[in-house]
């Protein structure tokens, strides 16, 4: 096999290079060198994907089996299209990392992979789409959908849409795993978003990549979600945090409504919390038909902290400080109790 991942430096783009240089396939990577060193063994190429001239220069280095695209977050859908369709004559596939935000429910209502999509066009720029009052759909989502549409139009049946939720695992840059563990790590009465049993389902980033491989080397179609299909409860969750980092710490699991009085912000500033009815009930069904593995999420906690506490911070990303809450807001809400 060989492959081109756009990406390939950090977290998900860096496990897909590793992995597949594990497999011996021949890997190419594009990126604009920017944000990390390039992985050992694979072909580097650097430049901007959004320039025609970048793209086709890395086109030259082709033909790939298949394009595995890690990178287009930030991308407007038009962007998605021109590195879609300059490449699409030098790959047999692409897969393409999105998003579960590319539905409409999400996060309201329980997803399968045949719930409805946001519509946007594949060849609009970045002020496509809105943010709804309550923080649904978003703009996010709208660009991402976007983008789906624009691989689909440059490769049809040959194009493979992975949506994940909750990315967790060694080398995370956005920092949810990561301020747990140090949270648990510093001990005491820590405030937890009850209750305790909502089961949540982040996924490890290796097995994103493993699948995302399968993907590539495969000849399906069309869209997977790639979420825990068992998925583990927030007190499980939390007592491996204390576990691996040696603490003593106490749960303290404070209802909803508390937290929001104190104005505690869902998502980030108590990580992987969010009292939407379908956040977590994203069915993995079709992608565990098709050979979608999770380890179990107590590996992922233990793996991340092991790495966390060897080499620290992968990268400098500007969604970091968004995680976790203050010491002095914990500290003043669990006084109040």
């Amino acid at each position: 096999m060989r492959i081109l991942v756009i990406g390939g430096t950090w977290f998900l783009g860096k496990a897909i290079a590793e992995s597949a240089l594990s497999r011996g396939w021949d890997v190419t990577t594009f990126n604009r060198g920017r944000s990390g060193p390039d992985v050992p063994g694979v072909e580097p190429v650097h430049g901007d994907r959004t320039v025609r001239e970048d793209l086709q220069k890395l086109a030259q280095s082709g033909p790939w089996d298949a394009v595995i695209d890690t990178s287009s977050s930030e991308l407007a859908p038009r962007d998605v299209l021109l590195a879609s369709t300059t490449l699409a004559s030098r790959a047999r596939r692409w897969v393409h990392i999105s998003t579960v935000s590319v539905y409409e429910g999400w996060p309201h209502e329980p997803l399968t992979d045949d719930s409805p999509l946001l519509r946007c066009p594949a060849d609009t720029d970045a002020t496509f789409g809105y943010t709804g009052q309550d923080g649904s759909p978003t703009k996010y989502g709208f660009q991402k959908a976007g983008g789906e549409r624009a691989v689909a139009e440059a490769f049809g049946d040959a194009a493979v849409f992975l949506r994940p939720g909750v990315i967790l695992g060694p080398g995370e840059y956005v920092g949810r795993l990561p301020w747990w563990l140090e949270r648990a790590k510093r001990g005491g009465r820590i405030l937890a978003p009850a209750p305790a049993e909502q089961r949540i389902q982040p996924v490890d980033v290796r097995d994103v990549a493993a699948f995302a491989l399968h993907q590539a080397a495969g000849t399906g179609s069309g869209g997977y979600n790639v979420t825990h299909p068992d998925g583990v409860s927030s007190s499980s969750f939390l007592a491996e945090c204390l576990r691996v980092t040696g603490s003593s710490g106490t749960p303290v699991w404070v209802d909803p409504a508390v937290l929001t009085e104190h104005g505690v912000k869902q998502w980030t500033e108590l990580p992987l919390w969010r009292t939407h009815a379908g956040v977590w009930e994203v069915s993995a069904q079709l992608a565990v038909a098709d050979g979608l593995r999770c380890r179990p999420i107590a590996d992922t906690v233990r793996d991340t902290w092991e790495w966390w506490s060897k080499d620290g911070r992968p990268v400098d990303h500007p969604r970091w400080a968004e995680h976790g809450i203050a010491p002095e807001k914990e500290a003043r809400i669990l006084a109040s109790l």
